[in-house]
């Protein structure tokens, strides 16, 4: 029979040391342990050689095949404006008969636009032709009163002689004829006035016909018929002050604001690339027109004047234009020598320009460099390196020659 302390002992858990979980998770430990050192030796060797990474760029020539003949030297963003640009209006006040115009429409020089109501103009110039048709007619009638008393006068001088006639009955003949033909004069001036006055009518007619002052294409249509116009400003809001706009295509040009540190740069005559921000893709022929010379104090900028070189349906006012100066690398006949790189490319250290070259062996070599003119974006170096070679970009403090270099792109 059990007793109480065998039953007890049967209820105790007896434990025993099993070895065999712990080895396992040790092992587990450390090859996740190796595997992180492999990954970390796999990072650092990807890296390449380890050298310091840099951007690189490559050295273009000035001359040969593929080389341009011109560069851009400054860039500069205006509009395209006309020179030739009217609202076109009536010399005179009065109601629109008619209007014969429509935006985008192209007209001529001399081309009749519109009409006014020519009702007080007619009226002025058939007054003006009666009062001319009554002058004319006073000269004839002063004539033949003229003609009677020449005869007269004539007639009485001989008698005068023969003592027939009185002294007074003669000099009041003579009298009478000088007196007809002073009439006669003034009659004449009076026929003259009154032709100046029918031409004058006249002119009033003609103005009520509103021409094109130059060839060009209509931009805006602004009085419809039974309007008032008139050439003058009237208050109310009620009274047009033009007829339409017209611009002469022919006359477009670009104007662009050049800074005041850059304007050296820029000369009369000289070679210009515009670029449409409408067609980014259409390269434009231009050339300076002129330097207008004053500058805008607070922007600190003088306006330059563009030719444009292409008379295209699609240059129209007011477009937003970007344009290139460009200037050429050699006079013409000369073949240019030295090279051009990125302007990042060169360095000023110690009163020295300098650029780091990458050679073969992916280490840098400094050199001292002749740089030239400045090219826009980039610069002209006349010694101290070749076509083709790699120069980096923007290089650091740090970096001397024989510094190993890693190549992570290219600007």
């Amino acid at each position: 029979m059990n007793t109480p302390a065998d039953l007890l002992k049967e209820l105790r858990i007896e434990r025993e040391d099993d070895p065999t979980p712990g080895r396992r998770r040790r092992w587990i430990v450390i090859a996740a342990l190796v595997a992180v050192a492999l990954a970390v030796a796999a990072l650092l060797l990807g890296r390449g050689d380890g050298g310091t990474p840099v951007e690189t760029t490559t050295a273009q020539p000035l001359s040969g095949a593929g080389a341009p003949e011109t560069v851009s030297v400054l860039d500069a963003s205006g509009y395209v404006v006309a020179r030739r640009m009217a609202t076109v209006s009536s010399k005179i006040t009065g109601k629109v008969e008619a209007v014969y115009i429509e935006e985008g429409m192209r007209v001529t020089e001399g081309q009749v636009l519109a009409r006014l109501e020519p009702v007080d103009a007619d009226a002025q110039r058939a007054l003006s032709r009666s009062q001319l048709g009554a002058a004319r007619s006073q000269v004839e009638g002063v004539r033949a009163q003229l003609a009677e008393a020449e005869a007269n006068a004539a007639r009485l001088q001989p008698l005068l002689r023969r003592q027939l006639v009185s002294r007074a009955q003669y000099d009041q003949a003579v009298a009478q004829r000088d007196a007809l033909r002073a009439q006669l004069q003034t009659a004449r001036r009076n026929v003259q006035v009154a032709g100046d006055g029918l031409r004058i009518a006249e002119l009033g007619v003609d103005n009520t016909v509103v021409r094109a002052p130059f060839s060009g294409v209509v931009i805006a249509k602004a009085a419809q018929p039974g309007e008032i116009v008139s050439p003058l400003s009237a208050g109310g809001g009620f009274t047009r002050t033009g007829i339409g706009t017209i611009v002469d295509m022919d006359s477009l040009e670009v104007e662009v604001d050049v800074g005041e540190a850059y304007i050296g740069r820029v000369q009369a005559g000289m070679p210009v690339e515009a670029t449409l921000n409408a067609y980014p893709d259409w390269k434009i022929p231009a050339e300076v027109i002129a330097i207008i010379p004053t500058a805008d104090r607070g922007r600190a900028t003088i306006r330059v004047r563009i030719a444009l070189k292409s008379d295209d349906a699609r240059i129209v006012p007011d477009m937003g234009v970007k344009v290139g100066f460009l200037e050429r690398l050699a006079p013409a006949g000369e073949t240019p020598t030295g090279v051009r790189v990125l302007n990042e490319a060169i360095v000023r250290r110690d009163g020295k320009d300098l650029a780091f070259v990458v050679d073969e062996a992916g280490t840098v070599q400094r050199r001292e460099v002749q740089p030239g003119r400045a090219l826009g974006t980039e610069r002209e170096v006349l010694a101290g390196i070749a076509t083709g070679e790699v120069l980096v970009v923007n290089p650091s403090a740090e970096l001397a020659d024989g510094t190993r270099v890693s190549i992570t792109g290219a600007p």
